[in-house]
């Protein structure tokens, strides 16, 4: 079954304060005299993860200075940023901020899985989109967001392609699954232990609140003597936790999700803790995709140099799927119509193609294992393949 309409949230949103009814796209014009469309980003922008953040950002960024470079395109693009911190508290400030801005008619974000929980009812209420790069958290597409989709597999996805890998590529019988007790950690943790355990193999759940000493964790997994422990938190705590069992000896293989998968993981872990541990993602590497080149490339030169990291090809298909909507829309850019599109939409991203099922989920996801060799993060494969060599 497909969605239900969307017309009792948008008579709701009527009584959101300062939220036009007829929210849509500016009505002045740009420069060069095209019609100007406002998109909103929300994310982690601060705090200890804000990098996973800022390559989302740079993304959209991107996507946006490809669009309004295009001579063709009837419309400019303008972005309004929101940060929440990545943070449950700080979600519906953030997401409020775009909603009171009647100018903004969609939103890429929110990012991490607790502030997209915490954020959702509000654009839900207002009618406003919102496509999340980055949130996997399940549950997200089952909880009556009428206005929510995401550009990257829900973690059930994510889970069953790292159980497959640990069970048959590392061959683990015994793995201790270690999450940090947020919407993304517990989605994540509870998708691999059912397939672990789906597949005979022994998996010790354990959950920690995010901290700055890892030493009496990394003495318990010790103790449990496990071949793999696999983390499901963000980077900033798998690299303490990293360096705690280098310094207490571990011998097991470390292994952690999306949520680490970036540089700042080994910067801060130590090229020595970080030695030899495995990320897996529903997200492939651009950098190292030849059908990714021109992204790249045109992300290196709006972004000072920088080059895509984790989320950033996701945020970029996302504004770019949006910018596909507002094109086949004309002139009638408005939230209500931008919202009744999009889950039609077919586009052909870097990423993947970015067409959608009915409850907000994009259709056909890969998953890829890293690993870090002599300090680098280095893509081992789609793990699929890797699972049947």
């Amino acid at each position: 079954m497909g969605r239900r309409p969307l017309l009792g949230a948008i008579a709701l949103a009527a009584t959101v304060a300062l939220t036009a009814a007829a929210c849509g796209s500016d009505s002045g014009s740009s420069s060069n005299g095209k019609q100007t469309i406002t998109i909103g980003f929300q994310g982690v922008l601060s705090g200890d993860s804000q990098q996973l953040g800022l390559n989302a950002l740079y993304g959209v960024r991107t996507a946006i200075a490809e669009v309004n470079a295009d001579a063709s395109a009837p419309f400019q693009l303008k972005l309004v940023e929101s940060d929440d911190g990545g943070s449950p508290d700080q979600g519906p400030t953030a997401a409020q901020k775009l909603i009171d801005d009647s100018k903004v008619v969609a939103v890429v974000g929110p990012m991490f899985s607790g502030a997209t929980k915490a954020s959702e009812p509000a654009y839900t209420q207002a009618g406003l989109l919102s496509v999340s790069p980055s949130a996997t958290n399940p549950a997200l597409t089952t909880l009556g967001f009428k206005t929510f989709y995401r550009v990257i597999a829900p973690d059930t996805v994510q889970g069953k392609a790292a159980a497959d890998y640990i069970a048959t590529v590392l061959k683990a019988t015994k793995v201790y699954s270690l999450d940090d007790k947020s919407e993304y950690g517990t989605g994540l943790s509870g998708a691999l232990e059912a397939e672990l355990k789906a597949k005979g193999v022994n998996a010790t759940h354990d959950g920690i609140n995010p901290t700055k000493d890892y030493t009496s964790e990394a003495t318990k997994i010790i103790a449990a003597a496990p071949e793999v422990l696999y983390y499901s938190g963000y980077y900033p705590e798998f690299a303490l936790l990293s360096k705690a069992l280098k310094g207490k000896g571990f011998t097991g293989k470390i292994i952690s999700g999306d949520g680490s998968l970036d540089p700042q993981y080994v910067a801060q872990a130590g090229a020595a803790a970080a030695e030899g541990a495995y990320l897996t993602c529903p997200c492939g590497d651009a950098n190292t995709d030849p059908k990714a080149a021109s992204f790249v490339a045109s992300y290196k030169k709006v972004n000072n140099g920088t080059k895509p990291g984790t989320y950033s090809g996701e945020a970029y298909d996302a504004t770019l799927a949006l910018a596909d909507v507002f094109k086949k829309l004309g002139k009638d850019v408005t939230r209500e119509s931008v919202t009744g599109a999009f889950g039609s939409v077919n586009f052909p991203g870097i990423t993947k193609t970015v067409v959608f099922e009915p409850n907000g989920e994009v259709k056909g996801s890969n998953v890829f294992v890293y690993q870090v060799k002599g300090g680098q993060i280095t893509v081992l494969g789609n793990i699929a393949n890797l699972v049947k060599s």
